[in-house]
């Protein structure tokens, strides 16, 4: 309720500050946020002294003095729940507030024209409260509804414990407190974009989430780089990954220590698979750049073809717009050889699937993206688009401004190189991607993935993240 439908966490900080009688800090958010009444009472009264029972009434009066003033629903909130109710979807209000709260807002809410709430469960309805699944729980019993067939939007990390700890899909939106990407978590910065069919998705059903992922040298520029490609595997969720730059080695000593399938082509593609390979696809005698592909089978029988690709560095669009400030026409002519890469690509691709297939195409393409910027006609993106691939966080992203994606470079600030851009900002591009057809595939959540805050350039031995790219990781629905 308060940050996700309407905005009331301000007016509860506000509130917060006004009984404390100090200004707060980042420091207090995990005893304010997403907390009952009597929690935050209490660590007021253990911090500066009082009653707790005294210190929670003055909370609840000062905090219902401001909700009756007015509250102010959050972006795409009303539409969301218009949108449920029409379509016949029952809704749970799960909030940390007590009764008399969340019974303010709710009328308020009705008032604004907000359909009602099949349930509500508050802080006062369950021995436990957020953190802790119970609230969570008692929602899905009143429901009727097994919690895995669930999605609960949440803003703070507290509430998106309790939803996860019992066992519901978690859309994020966060508030005031940052909320981190996790597997099986979408974190979007509103709801304007959310609807019903997207709910409906993150609801269960079978998924295959992919990644793309440039290995820099096979990981050799950092210190135990195996290890910390392992650890980002791991901890990323993802099914497949796509690799680029693996080296002679990587491909094979990832799968065997992920327990996973491998399949490896020349010195640099490789791709890792928990799914069994049932076909290896395209050119095995492929170079340093290009691509390959394999036909993963999923545990449920979906059969989907996941291709990597890599393609030639140079010359770089970015440092020629940047740099050298060459027309459109010129940047355009100077990805001939990308984009022949790119439409031998594009036919293997083809030619393996058919014309029912699922395709998934990921790759650092060493080319920024139409989508992204829009004053040149970029053709590799251009040719895939017209192959009917589809560029996935741009579906959930469609903003380039609002999220750029950026996935060169985590570690490059500066330009590093001789020539025009020496010492220069190095630009901050997408040119890794993952590309799907769209049969059977559709596109829950997408996202770039980079573990820690890496050193830049040249001090990156000690880094967690042991790339120069972001990853890219997409999970999809399979239909």
């Amino acid at each position: 309720m308060d940050g996700t439908l309407v905005d009331t966490e301000g007016l509860w900080w506000e509130a917060v500050e006004q009984v404390a009688g100090r200004p707060l800090t980042d420091a207090d958010r995990p005893d304010v946020l997403g907390r009952p009444v009597e929690h935050t009472a209490a660590w007021l009264a253990a911090a500066d002294g009082g009653s707790a029972e005294d210190l929670a009434a003055a909370l609840h009066r000062e905090f219902a003095d401001r909700v009756r003033a007015g509250v102010v629903p959050r972006p795409g909130a009303l539409a969301l729940l218009s949108s449920l109710a029409a379509d016949g979807v029952p809704t749970a209000l799960v909030t940390a507030s007590p009764r008399s709260v969340a019974d303010t807002v709710l009328a308020a809410l009705g008032a604004l024209g907000a359909p009602a709430f099949a349930v509500s469960v508050t802080a006062d309805d369950t021995a436990r409260t957020k953190p802790e699944p119970d609230p969570y729980l008692a929602a899905c019993r009143a429901l009727a509804v097994d919690p895995a067939r669930c999605v609960a939007v949440e803003d703070t990390p507290t509430g998106v414990g309790s939803a996860e700890a019992a066992g519901c899909a978690v859309l994020a939106v966060p508030s005031l407190a940052p909320i981190d990407a996790a597997p099986g978590r979408t974190v979007l910065d509103s709801l304007t974009e959310v609807t019903p069919d997207r709910l409906r998705a993150m609801a269960g059903g079978p998924r295959l989430t992919v990644m793309s992922w440039n290995l820099w040298f096979g990981g050799a520029m950092v210190d135990d780089g195996r290890a910390k490609q392992l650890a980002a595997i791991r901890g990323s969720g993802a099914d497949v990954v796509g690799l680029q730059e693996a080296g002679p080695a990587a491909t094979e000593e990832l799968a065997e220590a992920l327990g996973w399938h491998g399949h490896h082509v020349g010195d640099n593609l490789g791709i890792v698979s928990r799914h069994p390979i049932v076909a290896r696809l395209g050119d095995p005698d492929v170079g340093f750049y290009g691509a390959t592909g394999v036909r993963v089978r999923t545990d449920d029988g979906h059969e989907v073809d996941v291709w990597t690709a890599h393609l030639h560095y140079t010359p770089y669009g970015p440092y020629e717009a940047d740099f050298d400030g060459l027309p459109a026409e010129e940047l355009v002519a100077h990805e001939e050889v990308r984009l022949g890469q790119m439409r031998d690509t594009l036919e293997r691709i083809a030619a393996a699937a058919g014309n029912a297939r699922p395709v998934v195409l990921v790759g650092d393409f060493n080319a920024p993206s139409h989508l992204d910027r829009t004053t040149v006609p970029w053709p590799v993106t251009l040719a895939a688009e017209a192959a009917g691939l589809r560029d996935s966080y741009r579906e959930v992203h469609p903003d380039p401004v609002r999220s750029p994606g950026h996935t060169w470079s985590p570690v490059h600030v500066t330009h590093p190189d001789e020539g025009s851009g020496n010492g220069r900002p190095e630009p901050q591009d997408r040119i890794d991607y993952v590309l799907h057809n769209g049969r059977g595939l559709r596109v829950l959540d997408s996202r770039t993935l980079v573990t820690g805050t890496p050193n830049p350039w040249p001090e990156v031995a000690a880094n967690a993240w042991p790339s120069d790219h972001a990853a890219v990781l997409t999970t999809f629905v399979l239909e």
